[in-house]
């Protein structure tokens, strides 16, 4: 299972950098509250984006999982369908959802 911390500390940031229009593309702030992994933020609204660990009172979508289901979705994106209609993963703005495709790829 991949490392959620390390995906918020490390490779999203490195995305983010390496990919600068990314954030203007997507244009969101995205909250994610992933139960013993805790909450983040994503904010796309920024130039080159930001993230940081906490809650975002003007969040956009909020993403809802417990951290060993985001776990698997990093492992497998492909499995974001299947653990949406669980109801193991909740996403509260779906058209925002669909646009994490491109940080998670």
């Amino acid at each position: 299972m991949a490392d959620v911390r390390a995906f918020f500390e490390s490779y999203l940031p490195g995305k983010l950098e390496k990919n600068p229009g990314l954030a203007s593309e997507i244009n969101a702030v995205y909250q994610f509250a992933l139960g013993d992994a805790g909450s983040w933020t994503v904010d796309l609204t920024k130039d080159g984006g930001s993230v940081s660990e906490g809650e975002a009172a003007d969040a956009g979508c909020v993403v809802t999982a417990s951290g060993a289901d985001f776990g698997k979705l990093l492992d497998s994106p492909a499995s974001a369908m299947m653990l949406f209609t669980m109801g193991k993963l909740k996403v509260s703005n779906v058209a925002l959802g669909m646009k994490l495709q491109k940080l998670l790829s």
